[in-house]
């Protein structure tokens, strides 16, 4: 059994790695009635992650609820932040019996960057919550409750490499992507996803990413072709705005990248290098001008 008797305080605890995601492709394809934009894209996770620490309490006599707690004192602890929210909608949807539920999370990825930091912490609290009180939660109804909290969610809740399309719901496992390192780098802005997609609906988009050539080139382990067709239609809105976004893939490009990408609607760049040594010297000369760059690898 999970827990002990009523009157004895029990505690369970995990700990997940909420994985970062990266874009090898994004193309917006068009938009639905109720607002949602639809969208066909190649989504692969890094090694990068946040820490999601839960431990479940049962048996006090005056039960706590949800306690959200992070290393950053700056982000919000409460309704605000997605991982609070996951688990405020596992236990309504699920019945679980609610008493003291902890989660403390050590912040890696950076936030607001387009890496699906939010997304994947709520994942990894909904993984958590489904192991500890042993629901039993198909894959597929984590996916479809994980869909509730945002629509990176589902993805985040099962990694890879993989085929989004709907409005990022719809996922296909692909041929898993080649192992390459991978320098990260978020220039010191913001990016609100909302304004990108609402500006994106203006812009004629010139070119689209060649999503079905991405997938031949992932089958074929075709590392050059899967990097000359790294393509994301949210730069031409982005990129116009913050001229650092073109700067950090030029560097990128003329130290070693083999390609390079602004990944989801941005603002962070990454570039793809098949040799580490380079990677490392592209990401400790970058790190002198931005502090958020990360060396990492594809998993």
């Amino acid at each position: 059994m999970l827990f002990g008797k009523k009157q004895e305080i029990t505690h369970a605890e995990t700990t997940v790695h909420a994985r970062a995601k990266i874009n090898l492709t994004l193309d917006v394809t068009g938009q639905r009635e109720d607002g949602y934009h639809t969208v066909q894209m190649v989504m692969q996770s890094v090694a990068l992650h946040d820490e999601v620490k839960v431990t479940v309490t049962h048996g006090e006599k005056k039960p706590r609820g949800i306690i959200l707690t992070c290393d950053l004192p700056y982000l919000p602890v409460d309704e605000r932040n997605l991982a609070y929210r996951a688990a405020e909608l596992f236990y309504k949807e699920t019945g679980t019996l609610l008493e003291t539920c902890e989660i403390h999370i050590e912040k890696r990825i950076p936030i607001a960057a387009g890496l699906a930091g939010g997304s994947s912490d709520a994942a990894a609290v909904l993984r958590a919550l489904a192991a500890l009180h042993a629901t039993g939660l198909t894959d597929d109804e984590l996916c479809a409750m994980g869909l509730k909290l945002g629509a990176d969610v589902p993805y985040c809740l099962r990694g890879g490499t993989m085929l989004a399309e709907g409005i990022g719901e719809e996922l296909t496992a692909l041929a898993p992507m080649p192992h390459c390192w991978v320098v990260l780098c978020k220039p010191p802005f913001a990016v609100s996803t909302r304004e990108v997609y609402q500006a994106i609906d203006a812009v004629d988009i010139k070119k689209r990413p060649d999503t079905a050539g991405m997938i031949k080139a992932l089958e074929k382990g075709d590392f050059a072709g899967i990097c000359k067709r790294l393509s994301n239609v949210m730069e031409t809105v982005t990129a116009s705005k913050r001229r650092q976004i073109g700067e950090i893939k030029a560097f990128l490009t003329e130290n070693g990248a083999d390609g390079t990408l602004m990944s989801g609607s941005g603002p962070t760049v990454y570039g793809l290098f098949s040799d580490e040594g380079r990677a490392r010297t592209a990401a400790k000369m970058l790190s002198r001008r931005f502090a958020d760059t990360f060396l990492t690898e594809t998993v």
